[in-house]
C-alpha cells in the first residue's frame, strides 16, 4: 500500500479506537471510512477490521478490568452467546446484501440514543444491572452475529441494547469492551477459513485501534459519569443518523 493510504488508514483507526475505548461506539465509522475515504472494498474492510479488534479489544478490556468496570458474570454469558454467531456472521458477510442490516442497526442506534437522552435512570451511570443469564445469552448471540456481519466489533450493537435495558452506562461500555475480543477472534477464524483476510491492512488497523482504544479507555474513567452518559447518547444519535443518511445517499445517487 502507498504511504499516504497507510497513513490515512492509521488515522481512521486511531479515531475509531479512541471512540471505542471511551464510549464503546466507534467501530461503525471504521468500515464506511475505509470504503469511502480509503477506497478499500467492503469485503476486504470488514475482515481486516475484525482482525484489528482482537488487539484493541484486549487492551481496552485490560484497562476497564484494571479499573474494576467490567461485570464479569454478565460478560461471560454475553461472550458465550456471541462467539458461535460471530463465526456464522463471518460466513454470512460474503453472501448477504447488508443494506437491510444497516437500516436495522441505524434505527436501533438512533432510537437508543434518543431514549437515553430523554430517560432519566437512577444513578445514570454506575451500579449493577438485573439482567437474567438467558437474556444475556440471547443478547450476546444477536450482538455476535450483527457485529461480525457489519464489521463493527461488538460495542456499537451492544451499548444501545444495554442502555435500552437500563444498564448503567459505564457498565455497558465495559461489557462492550469485554465482548469485543471473543467476537473478533471467532469472526477472524471464520474469515481466515474463507480466505478474505488482508493481514497488511489488518495489522495497520490493529496498531492504530490499540493506541486509540487505550487512550479512550483511560479517558472514560476520568470523565464524570453523567457527562459520559450524555456523550454516549449524543454519539448514538449522530451515528444512527450517519448510518441512515449514508444508506439514503447510496440509494438516490
Amino acid at each position: 500500500m502507498p504511504f499516504f493510504e497507510l497513513s490515512l488508514i492509521a488515522i481512521l483507526g486511531l479515531i475509531s479506537g479512541l471512540m471505542i475505548g471511551c464510549i464503546g461506539i466507534g467501530g461503525v465509522i471504521l468500515v464506511p471510512s475505509l470504503v469511502f475515504l480509503a477506497d478499500v472494498p467492503i469485503h476486504v474492510s470488514i475482515p481486516a477490521a475484525m482482525f484489528a479488534y482482537i488487539l484493541s479489544g484486549l487492551v481496552a478490556t485490560a484497562v476497564f478490568a484494571q479499573n474494576k468496570s467490567i461485570e464479569w458474570p454478565m460478560a461471560l454469558w454475553l461472550c458465550a452467546g456471541a462467539m458461535p454467531t460471530a463465526f456464522l456472521g463471518a460466513w454470512t458477510v460474503n453472501v448477504l446484501n447488508p443494506r437491510i442490516l444497516e437500516v436495522c442497526i441505524g434505527l436501533l442506534t438512533l432510537l437508543s440514543g434518543l431514549n437515553a437522552l430523554t430517560t432519566k435512570i437512577g444513578g445514570g451511570s454506575t451500579g449493577r444491572a438485573d439482567v437474567s443469564k438467558k437474556t444475556l445469552g440471547i443478547v450476546g448471540a444477536v450482538v455476535g452475529f450483527l457485529s461480525s456481519l457489519s464489521g463493527t466489533g461488538g460495542p456499537l450493537v451492544l451499548v444501545p441494547i444495554l442502555i435500552t435495558m437500563s444498564v448503567p452506562v459505564l457498565t455497558a461500555v465495559g461489557l462492550s469492551q469485554a465482548i469485543q475480543l471473543p467476537i473478533a477472534i471467532a469472526a477472524t477464524f471464520g474469515n481466515v477459513l474463507y480466505g478474505t483476510l488482508n493481514l497488511e491492512l489488518g495489522g495497520v488497523l490493529a496498531v492504530a485501534l490499540t493506541f486509540g482504544s487505550w487512550g479512550g479507555a483511560r479517558l472514560a474513567h476520568v470523565v464524570p459519569r453523567t457527562t459520559l452518559r450524555r456523550i454516549v447518547s449524543i454519539v448514538l444519535v449522530a451515528v444512527g443518523l450517519f448510518i441512515l443518511g449514508n444508506i439514503l445517499w447510496r440509494l438516490i445517487r
